[in-house]
């Protein structure tokens, strides 16, 4: 992926589970785009994939990214308060 909102797209068809909707060049694009156009039973798999994925993959569960978020957030402020420099987080899964 070449620009920022490609590789954001990528990662997001990654996370939930769709990683053959990954184009890497334009013409795999337009080629994927005419595929799902004229096959609608794939396009309808796709799409039921999408739904059952969204209610089981990490990437829609709004509780845990929120406390993920707070632990990282808690985590700088500790940092702060310690007199530390800023530094990578990890936040334990």
């Amino acid at each position: 992926m070449k620009t920022f909102a490609g590789r954001v797209a990528a990662s997001l068809l990654s996370a939930i589970g769709l990683p053959g909707l990954i184009a890497q060049t334009s013409d795999e694009y337009e080629s994927l785009a005419i595929d799902l156009a004229t096959n609608p039973d794939r396009l309808a798999a796709i799409k039921d994939k999408l739904a059952r994925n969204r209610l089981t993959t990490p990437l829609f569960d709004t509780e845990l990214f929120t406390r993920h978020i707070e632990a990282a957030y808690r985590a700088m402020y500790d940092r702060y308060r310690a007199g530390l420099p800023p530094d990578h987080i990890v936040v334990p899964a």
